[in-house]
């Protein structure tokens, strides 16, 4: 396949959405890898999400066309959002299981559907009833589950960065006529600004092994799978492009299976179950209508 950014067609744009995902799922490799694992619970998180946005943001920052830039008022709340998921979702990573972070993210759908609702005034649609459903039975089976364990809080922390992560597809829509390399260097970039001041006044200093992986999860993880799910939805319809990433929620907790022996609870399973169900239904059974297509969350 010969990969030429001026003129995609459909066939390069899957594989660039399936090579997004494949990059995308990697997070817990890195995450719960041993070097990064030593550094104390407290720290991690934030150290971590904080210098692999502020790779990531760097990475994009030569694709951006400087033409097109310019600040407006309605990407405040992207970034803001934006922040709030690329810190929650770190953080659930390192107190939980990188299975229950990357189902309970991937909630976002059924928080893009009511957000929508409630401030776009937009129409309640059959299809996101029924993700709206299988979603909500797969949080209660897998939060409900680890009520005493240790990993209540990871859970609630990852089920925030979902929540977090549907303010920032509800907000892209507005932003549709804008760069989006820009969109992505400003959506990384403000999200590690964010998290600096605190990470400074702890003195945080990562080792040269450990910054070279968060360096490495920002490039690889974050702003690389970001470029090419731009790429990759120029020509591919929003609903097999979110039939695609779905791989993600299936790789990232098999890769940690298989490089770090991360079991994954039953309860966990079957909520993540439920939730995938939930959104295959939603982008293989229903079709969108032509003056959907452009609009669902």
């Amino acid at each position: 396949m010969t990969f030429d950014p001026h003129s995609p067609t459909p066939r390069s744009g899957r594989w660039a959405l399936v090579a997004a995902a494949v990059l995308w799922s990697l997070s817990g490799v890195f995450v719960k890898c041993p070097p990064l694992e030593s550094l104390p619970l407290a720290d991690r998180g934030p150290l971590i999400a904080c210098f692999r946005a502020l790779a990531a943001g760097v990475f994009v920052l030569p694709f951006v066309n400087w033409r097109r830039v310019r600040l407006t008022r309605g990407m405040w709340p992207m970034v803001v959002s934006f922040a709030l998921m690329n810190t929650l979702f770190v953080i659930a990573m390192t107190r939980t299981s990188a299975a229950a972070a990357i189902f309970l993210q991937y909630t976002s759908t059924l928080w893009a559907f009511v957000f929508a609702v409630i401030f776009l005034r937009e129409p309640v649609r059959r299809e996101n009833l029924v993700t709206l459903g299988f979603c909500l039975a797969g949080i209660v089976w897998i939060v409900v589950d680890s009520w005493h364990g240790e990993q209540f809080l990871g859970n609630l922390i990852a089920l925030g960065s979902g929540m977090a992560y549907g303010g920032v597809v509800t907000t892209l829509r507005h932003q549709r006529n804008e760069d989006s390399a820009w969109l992505i260097a400003l959506n990384h970039l403000v999200s590690g600004v964010i998290v600096l001041p605190w990470v400074a006044w702890n003195g945080l200093v990562p080792t040269p092994e450990q910054a070279g992986l968060i360096v490495a999860l920002g490039v690889l993880q974050m702003g690389l799978p970001y470029m090419l799910f731009a790429r990759g939805v120029r020509t591919i319809a929003a609903q097999e492009a979110g039939l695609i990433t779905l791989l993600e929620t299936i790789l990232n907790p098999v890769w940690v299976w298989l490089l770090w022996s991360e079991t994954v609870p039953t309860a966990t399973l079957i909520g993540g179950g439920l939730i995938l169900a939930g959104l295959v239904l939603r982008y293989v059974a229903f079709r969108p209508t032509p003056d959907q297509n452009g609009s669902q969350p």
